[in-house]
């Protein structure tokens, strides 16, 4: 079974689960896991490595329009070393301060293989799900596709400095904040924008007809990438820790005014079909 699978069956379980993450009385509160042989290319430092893992887990606090407040993490490796740890806290503390969030603490523990799992916690009295999308509401995202797909990129060419500055995002918790006053639906794209499509389609009951252009990353063009390419990563390839979310057309010119990153529209939503220039978008994306 893959993830979307395993997913699926746990919700007759697990009835709180379904969205970036799960809310308790106004805490909202996710858990990710990131192995270095499927997350971390080589040349990944651990300050990156700290600030990407604690950063997903921050990226699914602003999905659901919350304020981030901490994080916590597992750091698990085969052997010890401080100059890495020291690293890794310094990256997760530093991400988490751009968010005005806090890191503050974890565990240790041996594993053959560099690993992190990343907690972290949020605050909203006005959660924003998955459910809410209807037909004639807009689909937007924020910033720029493919950043992480551009990264990976840069490490192949060996080029691991700009792949490691790629590689520290900017979880968009301040968006998700702002957002949440507007949006219908709200989550984030670590599964690439095709699937997170898919993902709210299903939740909310609904279709997607997106148009090009898509707000691609300038880093496509810096890097010589043709228009296949540029899709693949853009659409498909995953990671990217944006925000897709749907809202009325009469409160997209707001929503545009109170965010500080940008907010481009690619779409409408539909009664039913996901479609990109009118041909059928598939279910493709980043698969754990």
């Amino acid at each position: 079974m893959d993830e979307r699978a395993v997913l699926s069956k746990l919700a007759t379980y697990l009835p709180d689960a379904g969205d970036d993450a799960a809310v308790v009385d106004d805490l909202v509160i996710t858990t990710d896991m990131l192995h270095e042989s499927t997350d971390f290319p080589d040349g990944t430092t651990r300050y990156t490595a700290g600030w990407r893992a604690v950063g997903a887990s921050l990226s699914d606090i602003a999905a659901m329009g919350a304020k981030g407040v901490a994080s916590v993490a597992v750091y698990a490796a085969p052997s010890f070393r401080w100059e890495e740890i020291s690293s890794f806290v310094d990256g997760a503390q530093a991400v988490c301060a751009s968010g005005d969030a806090a890191y503050v603490g974890g565990d240790l523990d041996n594993h053959e293989e560099f690993t992190v799992v990343s907690t972290a916690i949020g605050r909203t009295d006005n959660p924003v799900f998955r459910t809410g999308a209807t037909p004639g509401d807009i689909v937007c995202v924020t910033g720029r596709l493919g950043r992480t797909g551009a990264a990976c990129e840069y490490f192949a060419r060996g080029d691991v400095d700009r792949g490691n500055e790629l590689f520290q995002f900017q979880p968009r918790l301040a968006a998700g904040q702002s957002l949440a006053r507007y949006a219908t639906a709200l989550m984030d794209s670590s599964d690439g924008l095709a699937r997170s499509l898919h993902q709210l389609a299903e939740a909310s009951d609904c279709g997607f007809a997106i148009e090009s252009p898509l707000p691609y990353t300038e880093m496509f063009e810096e890097l010589g990438l043709d228009s296949e390419q540029q899709r693949e990563y853009g659409v498909f390839f995953g990671e990217d820790f944006e925000l897709v979310c749907t809202l009325p057309a009469e409160k997209v010119d707001n929503a545009q005014a109170d965010l500080s990153v940008s907010l481009t529209p690619i779409g409408t939503v539909t009664e039913q079909g996901i479609t990109l220039d009118g041909e059928n978008l598939p279910d493709r994306g980043y698969t754990h």
